[in-house]
């Protein structure tokens, strides 16, 4: 039913409540013909993006929704300094509406500003490209704009007792927002740290041995305590105690598997003590303060039993002995401190 239509009801009728409706539901549909439609989700308006490293020229990623190619080549870090290049696309006019673009990465050391538009011809207001947002008036077309910055220090970072949890973080780059303040769309990567990364590369290693273990007729128990290892230090790292999921996985470093059931039943208790051990230190950091001495107390019976598990693994792999002693080492200076 079109305006005329509805102006044709409300003219014949005799009822002053259902003119009055007729007269609210015209003015309803007057506004939302006029009030431009805004819909958030990635790639609705940023069409494609490139973010590479502002001083080596190193591409980190390359999205295109317009033709679904989306490419990650490495790991994106805290403190780098980073290009984003990418291309909005104002599908309607709204010409008094503003838009906003605006970016959480700190001003570059390199570069003296934020932004360097590659588009000409398209409407910002006040333009500056040395504050970290600019606006735009909303006209159908689109632009291509590249900012500048440097991702801040230590968000993948957080203390908790003097301990250093190290978690990826969902950075958002770029955000483009409405004239409400809505989002509308924004570019997000993961950054990492250097712990998350080794950690992460570590695992990758381990998880490929895992493979060639089960093909090579490695003990069965050796199989499972190596996946339960693995699971540990994935449960560790989810944690943020990333520096005790790398020890984990350093301790799989086997120069010789165990394949008779003998090494098998030398090697169970040690793993099982171990696991135990990087349990504890995780309590120790997070645990309340009152239930220290009971941590404590956890932590000096697994020194003893690294002890005796010590003796007993140098029969099988002096290399991972040497790790125990290590691990055994650390826990002591947990305690003294």
């Amino acid at each position: 039913m079109v305006y005329s239509d509805i102006a044709k009801v409300l003219g014949k009728g005799n009822d002053l409540k259902m003119k009055s409706f007729g007269l609210c539901f015209l003015l309803f549909l007057i506004v939302v013909s006029v009030t431009p439609v805004y819909c958030a989700g990635e790639g609705e308006w940023i069409v494609k993006y490139r973010v590479e490293d502002l001083e080596t020229g190193q591409v980190y990623m390359e999205h295109d929704f317009e033709t679904g190619e989306i490419t990650e080549y490495v790991s994106l870090f805290d403190r780098s300094e980073l290009n984003v290049t990418f291309t909005v696309n104002v599908t309607i006019t709204a010409s008094h509406v503003n838009l906003r673009i605006a970016t959480n990465l700190e001003h570059s050391t390199i570069q003296d500003r934020y932004w360097q538009l590659h588009s000409q011809g398209y409407q910002f207001e006040d333009y500056n490209p040395n504050q970290q947002y600019l606006e735009f008036k909303q006209v159908k077309g689109t632009f291509t704009i590249s900012c500048y910055g440097k991702v801040p220090k230590g968000i993948t970072q957080t203390t908790i007792g003097g301990y250093v949890l190290h978690k990826p973080k969902d950075f958002v780059t770029i955000k483009l927002t409405g004239p409400s303040g809505e989002l509308l769309d924004q570019i997000k990567n993961e950054v990492l740290d250097a712990e998350i990364d080794e950690y992460r590369n570590l695992l990758q290693k381990r998880s490929d041995k895992l493979e060639t273990l089960k093909s090579t007729g490695v003990a069965p128990g050796y199989i499972e305590l190596f996946e339960s290892v693995l699971d540990q230090a994935e449960v560790q790292a989810e944690l943020g105690f990333v520096d005790e999921s790398i020890s984990l996985l350093d301790l799989l470093a086997v120069s010789q598997e165990p394949v008779s059931s003998t090494a098998e039943t030398l090697f169970l208790p040690v793993m099982g003590g171990l696991a135990i051990a990087v349990v504890a230190i995780g309590f120790l950091y997070i645990r309340a303060r009152s239930k220290r001495n009971y941590v404590l107390s956890v932590i000096e019976d697994q020194i003893k039993d690294l002890e005796g598990l010590t003796l007993r693994v140098s029969k099988i792999d002096r290399t991972l002995s040497s790790r125990l002693d290590s691990m055994k080492e650390r826990l002591k200076k947990l305690i003294w401190t």
